[in-house]
C-alpha cells in the first residue's frame, strides 16, 4: 500500500483494530503525517491511598510507564513492524497516564528551509536568551507555540485538507 494511497482514517482504522484491547481502555491517540504514525495509548493510574503524597504519586506513574513499556515492548515491535511494512511510515509509541504522557520512539526529522534575516534574528534571539539551545530547536519553538495557539484553526484546515482527500478519491478515475 502507498503511501500517497492511504488514508490518515484507513491508517488509524487499520492499528485501533489490530491493537490488543488489553493495553488500554479508551481508543488510542493515532498522529499520521507522512514521516511517522504516532500512537499513545492512555492507561488507568496506578491506585494510590488518599494519603499518598505528590512524590509518591509520580513514582507509581514512573513505574507504570516502565513496566507498560517494558511489558509491551515485543508486542509493540511487532505492531510497529506490519504498520511500518504496510504504510511505509515510521511508528512512535507513548503512553499517557492522568496529566502525564511520555513518548518512548519518535523521530526528529530534518527540515530544509530558507530563512531570512528577520526570521534568523528571531531564532539567534530565542538561542542568545537561552529559550532554546539551537536555532533548530528555537524553530521546533515556534513551531509549537503557533500550534498551541492557532488550534482550533489547524484542525479545520485538517478537516478541509482530509474532505478533499475523500471527495479526490471518489471522484471520476478513482480506483
Amino acid at each position: 500500500m502507498s503511501t500517497t494511497s492511504t488514508t490518515d482514517s484507513t491508517i488509524t482504522s487499520w492499528l485501533r483494530g489490530r491493537l490488543p484491547d488489553a493495553w488500554t481502555s479508551t481508543p488510542a491517540e493515532i498522529t499520521v503525517d507522512r514521516d511517522e504514525i504516532t500512537i499513545v495509548l492512555t492507561v488507568a493510574e496506578p491506585e494510590l491511598g488518599d494519603d499518598a503524597s505528590d512524590a509518591d504519586r509520580a513514582e507509581a506513574v514512573a513505574g507504570r510507564v516502565s513496566g507498560f513499556r517494558e511489558d509491551t515492548r515485543e508486542a509493540r515491535i511487532q505492531v510497529a513492524r506490519e504498520a511500518e511494512h504496510r504504510f511505509e511510515r515510521k511508528v512512535a509509541w507513548g503512553i499517557r497516564i492522568g496529566d502525564r504522557a511520555e513518548l518512548f520512539t519518535h523521530l526528529a526529522v530534518p527540515v530544509m528551509t530558507r530563512l531570512r534575516q528577520p526570521e534568523r534574528m528571531v531564532l539567534d534571539t530565542l538561542v542568545a536568551a537561552n529559550v532554546a539551545r539551537s536555532r533548530a530547536d528555537a524553530l521546533a519553538w515556534c513551531v509549537r507555540l503557533v500550534g498551541r495557539h492557532t488550534g482550533d484553526w489547524l484542525e479545520e484546515l485538517r478537516d478541509a485538507m482530509q474532505a478533499v482527500d475523500r471527495l479526490r478519491a471518489e471522484g471520476p478515475g478513482a480506483g
